[in-house]
């Protein structure tokens, strides 16, 4: 056998064992001979000349767990699966671009996606049925999946011609939807921002707060951009409304009262009901939100719910190679039990008088707000009594840590780790924490010692080894992102040297050569189309992402290449100028940093005395809008400091806004003054 060809017997058994994603391994177990997604995979498929059975997923999906165990779990499904079949299984959040190609083929087909994802391809990879969820029993109208498959094997055999046909048509399809973002007549300016902003709340829910109706996900990203827009313009519309939404999440059931932590959303209009997985990139985007929120207002509630995600994120998911994906919604296959209450269960844990007084306090019912009598917990106001709170939720978490508990997925992903990088840096720079500061640059270590391989960025990890797939735009924007912002927060030259040479690598691999402005999401070797979508959705879009990396370095690289970052910045934003005029709910990243933009950007130069204490630039930190550029160090440090120096020997900060810079001021007061307007 020629060393190009894989052992038979590797591709006829379930090959999920050594995977790197702990959503795969929980397949390994399966009797279907499950593969990843690989050349190996489709080839087998062209000789056995059989379909491909792909099956999308993620660890904290409560759906792809009950496929799994009426269909891929029973012997005869299997046996049907592994004759007719080469199935393939992929972790979506390891293979996003994969995921993106074949969600964009199930909504074309079915009006509608979600996972598990369900698509039958041609050995070339082109889908020709696509679906969701199938049963293991006649459910109404829906075929039950050994059904499903029976058709599909005997159109294969049968009607072969009309198969390649349609794989053709969906994959000419995909490709035309893959286009670039038009540059349009539309100007990035006050106007069109303006517009955006107005347009989004005109959306809000006055009533039951958020956004639109139920299910309800956060909007973490439109949070800072509205935050932003009141820091850029004055009006206080975007700051209140930023304000009313962060309360309602944290004071209902997205929220996890006990322990800290965001579910990934509320299943009805009230945000009373999760969905209890909780995902790492919603808690650290609400947490750069709630963070910067918490700063410019002195919200004690945006403050505590700060601190609580930090110590749910430090406690819950740090792993060894940074932080955990998510927490599964189910525990012992069964949704939110590890999370919702009963008045008797209170009573057992906490007596009778307390037990009665959490009970209001959360608003646990006797009917229950969730299934079964049982409640989720709410905080509607604070408590007035502080230290009996403190000591009734001390007794529930020891009692709800005896219960099952939810997996977590242990796979550490680049971009949303970068991200959790970027949050931490932030919070801890603007609210004085220098122990997250030291927690990002932990973090950030480990990525670049793990998932950096001869220069070539990974998208993922599983207990210190790295995975094969390669990490995707989004990760190598949000890890540039992350370095920059910890250059500005700590001074240190490598992480910038870092943060550009990455930037660099980037723009060779991700951007559209024939189109300025416009980034594919992935390399897209061995794919049907190169997949790319600029819209954001419960992650920012890998355009936006490195929009933002862009705006950053435009003002932190020496003058050269900081001149080509800015053109590229201005080609990309330019783009997003559609988005933000006719989907600004699902533009938030892209908001934030126009608003940056706009403004500027603004940067902040603090020249700093050696023997300086660092008070002027703590609060610059403090006060600085969001998506400022603030550095500090003596005299020439970094290019930004370049000519500048102390005045009178004491600190004193130089504020531009774009190329136009005002006189250095020395103090705090002065500091203020010539942040506004």
């Amino acid at each position: 056998m020629s060393e190009s060809q894989p052992e038979p017997d590797r591709l006829s058994r379930n090959a999920l064992g050594d995977a790197t994603s702990p959503y795969l391994r929980q397949h390994a177990d399966n009797p279907v001979h499950w593969q990843e997604w690989t050349d190996e995979a489709l080839a087998q498929a062209r000789r056995r000349d059989v379909p491909v059975l792909l099956s999308i997923g993620y660890a904290a999906c409560h759906w792809c767990h009950v496929m799994a165990h009426e269909s891929f779990e029973d012997a005869a499904t299997a046996a049907m699966m592994n004759r007719d079949f080469v199935c393939i299984k992929v972790d979506r959040e390891e293979r996003p671009d994969i995921d993106a190609i074949y969600m964009n083929a199930t909504v074309a087909m079915t009006g509608q996606g979600g996972w598990p994802m369900t698509c039958f391809l041609t050995p070339d990879g082109d889908p020709f049925y696509c679906g969701t969820y199938f049963p293991s029993t006649p459910r109404g109208q829906m075929p039950t999946f050994a059904q499903l498959m029976a058709a599909v094997t005997e159109a294969w055999t049968q009607r072969r011609d009309q198969i390649d046909a349609m794989g053709a048509k969906v994959r000419e399809q995909l490709q035309a939807n893959a286009a670039a973002l038009p540059v349009t007549d539309l100007a990035l300016d006050d106007r069109l921002l303006s517009f955006a902003v107005t347009a989004v709340l005109e959306d809000e829910d006055r009533t039951a707060g958020g956004f639109g109706g139920a299910p309800k996900f956060p909007p973490s990203a439109l949070v800072e951009g509205l935050i932003r827009a009141t820091e850029r313009t004055g009006d206080p519309a975007g700051m209140e409304a930023a304000q009313r939404t962060c309360e309602v999440m944290a004071r209902g059931g997205l929220y996890d009262q006990l322990a800290g932590g965001f579910a990934r959303y509320t299943v009805d209009n009230d945000s009373v009901v999760p969905h209890f997985e909780k995902m790492l990139y919603d808690n650290v985007q609400l947490l750069r939100a709630y963070a910067h929120l918490a700063r410019r207002t002195g919200d004690p509630l945006a403050r505590r719910i700060t601190e609580e995600t930090i110590a749910f994120l430090d406690r819950d998911l740090r792993v060894d190679g940074g932080f955990a994906s998510s927490l599964d919604a189910d525990a012992a296959g069964v949704e939110g039990s590890t999370y919702v209450w009963t008045p008797a269960s209170l009573v057992e844990v906490l007596g009778e008088d307390d037990g009665h007084w959490a009970a209001t306090l959360f608003t646990v019912t006797d009917a229950g707000t969730f299934e079964h009598g049982s409640s989720t917990l709410q905080l509607r106001a604070d408590p007035d009594d502080t230290r009996r709170f403190e000591s009734v939720r001390e007794r529930l978490l020891t009692a709800r840590a005896t219960r099952p508990q939810p997996a977590r997925d242990d796979k550490v992903v680049t971009g949303w780790n970068a991200m959790t990088v970027t949050a931490l840096a932030e919070a801890g720079a603007g609210l004085g924490r220098s122990d997250w500061i030291e927690l990002a640059a932990w973090c950030a270590t480990r990525l670049l010692d793990t998932h950096l391989v001869d220069g070539a960025l990974r998208r993922s990890s599983l207990g210190g080894k790295v995975g094969q797939p390669a990490a995707a735009l989004d990760d190598h924007a949000a890890l540039v992102t992350a370095l920059l912002t910890l250059h500005q927060v700590t001074g240190e030259q490598s992480w910038c040297a870092q943060g550009l040479a990455l930037l660099d690598t980037t723009i060779a691999h991700f951007a559209d050569q024939d189109e300025p402005g416009a980034w594919f999401d992935a390399v897209g070797d061995g794919l049907i189309t190169r997949p790319r979508d600029p819209v954001d959705g419960a992650t920012p879009a890998g355009a936006s992402l490195v929009a933002e990396a862009l705006l950053i370095a435009s003002a932190l690289a020496p003058l050269g290449p900081a001149t080509r970052y800015a053109e590229l910045l201005d080609r990309t934003l330019a783009r997003s100028a559609v988005l933000l005029a006719k989907l600004p709910r699902s533009a938030g990243h892209w908001l934030a940093v126009a608003q940056a933009r706009v403004s500027g950007p603004l940067q902040i130069a603090v020249a700093q005395t050696p023997d300086s204490v660092g008070e002027l630039a703590a609060h610059a930190w403090a006060v600085a809008p969001g998506g400022t550029i603030l550095i500090a160090g003596e005299r020439n440090s970094v290019p930004l400091l370049d000519g500048r120096g102390t005045v009178n020997g004491v600190d004193a900060a130089y504020v531009c806004r774009g190329t136009v810079c005002g006189l250095p001021v020395v103090d705090t007061e002065a500091l203020d003054a010539s942040l506004v307007g």
